[in-house]
């Protein structure tokens, strides 16, 4: 079989356990003709990701009762940060536009602060994996809202995998909103997961103008799993604790920052 890089293993082990309900250790041996120690490596990264759970024959999808908990604790850090690049974020959509938006915690608060006619049926169309974001839309009369669908991922509340990819490769939008779990310099934007960091780089294709949204406590931090370099983006919004030498560098690169 061709070789692939072992990030592209991982990513592919951990889709198989979430379509098969597992993966088994001597199978992903002969599949990609490496070593047993190789494999439990990458089963060892991906439960400490907390994507995968290890059994004795392998490993199946990690689930965990407090990963809601988990979502709503980090949708309440830095809320007021959050809050203002939301509210700005929202300034920017326009009758007519077409906007594609990841399920970070701080794409919500975008949605939350479209003016109220924005959501009424025609104005603009919203696509997101992210069911939180889709409820968010509820009681409105909106015909414009859609839900990418694929592999749940509870702890993000958002859906992945190839259905999702697919979906994202036929359509085409003005704007993409994506949040991150890090940002630096040397490694780029960075997430925790590597299905959400595929999908993130799919819709960061799929549009015109890519926007990232990211809080001040994002700056130097690394996330596990490379998204996207800082100068494929259009727009940085963050708030007004970013660091200013870190800021600095970005624009110098020919990125836009905009701070709230």
């Amino acid at each position: 079989m061709t070789e692939i890089s072992a990030a592209k293993r991982r990513e592919e082990i951990a889709q198989q356990a979430m379509e098969k309900g597992e993966v088994i250790l001597v199978d992903l041996v002969n599949k990609y003709q490496i070593t047993e120690t190789s494999i439990r490596r990458d089963l060892t990264l991906l439960e400490e990701q907390g994507v995968l759970k290890r059994v004795r024959r392998g490993a199946v999808p990690y689930l965990r009762d407090k990963r809601n908990q988990i979502f709503s604790e980090k949708m309440n850090l830095n809320l007021f940060a959050k809050q203002r690049i939301g509210k700005f974020a929202a300034s920017m959509i326009k009758e007519g536009d077409i906007a594609i938006m990841d399920s970070g915690t701080t794409t919500i608060q975008i949605i939350r602060h479209l003016p109220y006619s924005l959501k009424q049926v025609g104005s603009v169309t919203i696509m997101t994996n992210s069911l939180p974001i889709a409820q968010e839309f509820s009681g409105f009369n909106t015909a414009n809202l859609i839900l990418l669908g694929g592999i749940y991922i509870p702890e993000h509340q958002a859906t992945v995998g190839p259905q999702t990819l697919q979906q994202l490769n036929e359509l085409t939008a003005d704007y993409v909103f994506l949040g991150a779990d890090g940002i630096s310099v040397e490694k780029g934007v960075t997430t925790a997961h590597i299905l959400m960091a595929e999908v993130d780089r799919c819709m960061a294709e799929r549009a015109r103008k890519k926007v990232l949204v990211i809080d001040s406590s994002k700056f130097t931090h690394v996330g596990f799993v490379p998204v996207k370099p800082i100068n494929n983006f259009d727009l940085i919004i963050t708030d007004n604790e970013a660091p200013e030498e870190i800021v600095s560098v970005i624009r110098a690169m020919g990125v836009e920052v905009v701070i709230v």
